[in-house]
């Protein structure tokens, strides 16, 4: 199934078209709109939409192997810390070494870069 996703034109114009958030049943709880998106991209070479952060590593590779054109990581630039405007030099060989996996499941993104240094340095020297 997802190889003829990833294939099919008809699915992929119907994915570009569908809407990010719907509620399934009405409610009084107002739609957020300040949460950046951080599970799904798009490929900066092509424009290909709605990929996880593993789907874009696989078409990037796939597609994209031997494309030249400095482009901006977008995870990185979905986080917190990321710099929008940074191309990357290689950025097949950044997604093959920095997103090994998936942010949410290390990162807390409600504390600050400072408080998460402090954190992570505090669980550390309380294992040894």
């Amino acid at each position: 199934m997802r190889v003829h996703v990833s294939s099919c034109l008809k699915v992929q114009e119907q994915m570009a078209n569908c809407p990010k958030f719907v509620p399934v049943v009405p409610t009084s709880q107002p739609i957020p709109s300040n949460i950046p998106n951080r599970s799904t991209f798009t490929c900066p070479y092509c424009g290909a939409r709605n990929l996880d952060q593993q789907e874009l590593v696989k078409h990037c590779v796939e597609s994209h192997r031997s494309d030249p054109n400095r482009v901006v990581c977008p995870i990185c630039s979905a986080m917190p810390w990321g710099d929008p405007s940074y191309k990357s030099a290689n950025f097949l060989q950044h997604l093959l070494h920095r997103h090994k996996f998936s942010y949410d499941t290390f990162v807390d993104y409600s504390i600050d870069e400072e408080a998460a240094f402090q954190a992570a340095l505090a669980l550390s020297l309380s294992e040894n």
